[in-house]
């Protein structure tokens, strides 16, 4: 929820002691772990939707559940922080957190391992922004840059990594070790926060104080508006008594969303800072930023399985070469914050994803994993520049008493974006591969000869004539659900060169400002 690097500890020695360390290692080690967690289903999906009976469109869920699970609690760390005490509600967050990895990891439907998700999401979710809190608490002013960089390449490692390392638990033990991964992590983490972190006393009388109609409103409005986007296209939309109580539910959260806006002295999301120009613009292109981040590492391990017969470790190979350069920036980001104007940092940013992203739109039933390298090197340097830049506005366009509120709403944008984008990859998998597969036959005239004539040439390789028609339709398919990917690239690509002109409200980063830490 805050950007809790900008606000010192009080009474914090010149050096920090092992403790201090240890708390700080527990803190991006719970971070990690949760970032990990978003994206370690992408690689292993088509091997968990078959074993679990999840169509292609239905297991965008099991990635979808997490990320609005996030958007919520985000908002609520801090308050859930001051109120229990941040040793106390870490030390929940984590032992919750591993109870949902086991729901998950035993999941034999679709409607538990969505709970299991949801779980995590709230728990894991709310591991992330404390990390922050415990660099800016146990450390001194002098150490704390080592804290914000460790928790930087946590930040980036965490979504790289896991498509890589759940294809390679999929792979080589089970995809339900992608989950069961979490327990000895979680009882290490547990472990160093009893030692690194002290007790500090409730305040429970904070209880009363929450803003219980935003709470409530945001988690009936985002989870109504995901089933409604996710369900709507194979639904038939306002055709089905499902989606028309999803449309009611969404317009009651969003109403009790504003309402408790209007009426707490302490609103759960602080609506009101969008209607600055400055984080207006960073919110916005705060949500294209996730819709392309999540949208391309979940769209290309489902093109690699489906088109290139990829297994989850090969896929997660591919996902893992973003990273690389953006773990090379990361030792650079004291230069980059002081001599790079934050305009053109975010500009080159956007164009480099919009760039990557077009570069994709551009496959063949034939293209495989080598065909991604160009455009996912340069994703990597893409969302370095436009993430670390964009975190740095978010806070800095706010006063300092609303910086903690701009971070979890500058978060919950983001991730709202990478909600909408696997809610949007679900519903043009249905419709453009419908479009593109009728327009395909409409093409073949069936009384020509040069089609029967191939139609007779797959069915005499395949020594089987009745063969030749099934083949022709698998052809189609293939080259269907190839152009839809396409389309979907082209979207994404087309939507971070779309906000390119936002970056002329941004105004430039104080001179010799410290950086502060954003998630």
């Amino acid at each position: 929820m805050a950007s809790a690097a900008m606000t010192p500890a009080a009474a914090v020695p010149q050096r920090a002691d092992l403790s201090a360390w240890l708390a700080v290692i527990a803190g991006n080690l719970g971070a990690l772990m949760a970032t990990l967690d978003i994206s370690i289903v992408n690689s292993a999906l088509p091997t968990i939707q078959g074993e679990i009976g999840a169509s292609g469109t239905e297991g965008t869920w099991i990635a979808t559940a997490y990320l609005v699970a996030e958007i919520v609690i985000i908002p609520m760390a801090g308050w859930l922080q001051r109120m229990l005490g941040l040793r106390t509600f870490l030390l929940i967050a984590a032992g919750l957190f591993t109870i949902f990895s086991v729901v998950c990891g035993i999941a034999t439907t679709l409607p538990m391992m969505i709970i299991g998700r949801v779980g995590q999401g709230f728990t894991g979710g709310a591991m992330i922004p404390t990390a922050q809190t415990i660099i800016a608490q146990r450390l001194p002013q002098s150490q704390q840059p080592i804290g914000i960089a460790v928790f930087g390449v946590t930040a980036i490692l965490g979504p790289v990594l896991g498509p890589l390392v759940g294809g390679w638990l999929t792979e080589n033990i089970s995809w339900h070790y992608a989950f069961f991964l979490n327990i000895p992590i979680c009882a290490i983490l547990i472990t160093l926060l009893l030692v690194g972190l002290p007790h500090e006393k409730s305040k429970l009388e904070l209880f009363r104080q929450a803003d219980w109609f935003g709470i409530a409103g945001l988690a009936l409005g985002l989870g109504g508006l995901t089933v409604f986007l996710e369900d709507g296209q194979r639904e038939q939309w306002f055709d089905s008594e499902l989606i028309r109580w999803m449309a009611f539910i969404t317009a009651i959260g969003f109403g009790l969303l504003f309402y408790g806006q209007a009426t707490s002295q302490r609103p759960i999301i602080k609506l009101k800072l969008l209607l600055d120009r400055q984080f207006g613009s960073v919110a916005l292109m705060g949500v294209v930023l996730g819709v392309v981040l999540y949208g391309t590492s979940y769209a290309i391990p489902q093109f690699l399985a489906a088109l290139a017969d990829y297994n989850a470790l090969q896929a997660g190979k591919v996902v893992l070469l973003s990273g690389i350069p953006s773990l090379i920036l990361m030792t650079m980001v004291p230069i980059l914050l002081k001599r790079v104007d934050i305009r053109i940092a975010v500009s080159a940013g956007l164009l480099i994803m919009g760039t990557s992203a077009l570069l994709d739109a551009n496959l063949t039933a034939q293209s495989s994993g080598p065909d991604f390298t160009v455009s996912q090197l340069m994703r990597g340097v893409g969302q370095i520049l436009a993430m670390l830049f964009l975190s740095q506005a978010c806070v800095r366009s706010v006063p300092p008493e609303d910086a903690g509120d701009a971070s979890g709403l500058f978060n919950a944008m983001r991730n709202l974006g990478g909600s909408f984008a696997l809610a949007g990859i679900s519903i043009l998998q249905d419709q453009r591969m419908y479009f593109h597969s009728r327009r395909i036959e409409e093409s073949l005239n069936a009384n020509s000869p040069a089609v029967q004539s191939y139609v007779a040439g797959l069915g005499q390789a395949a020594g089987d004539q009745r063969a030749g028609l099934r083949l022709l339709s698998q052809q189609i398919a293939q080259q269907a659900l190839t152009m839809t990917y396409n389309d979907i690239f082209w979207i994404m690509g087309v939507g971070a060169l779309a906000v390119l002109p936002l970056v002329l409200f941004l105004r430039p980063l104080p001179t010799g400002a410290e950086p502060v830490t954003v998630h």
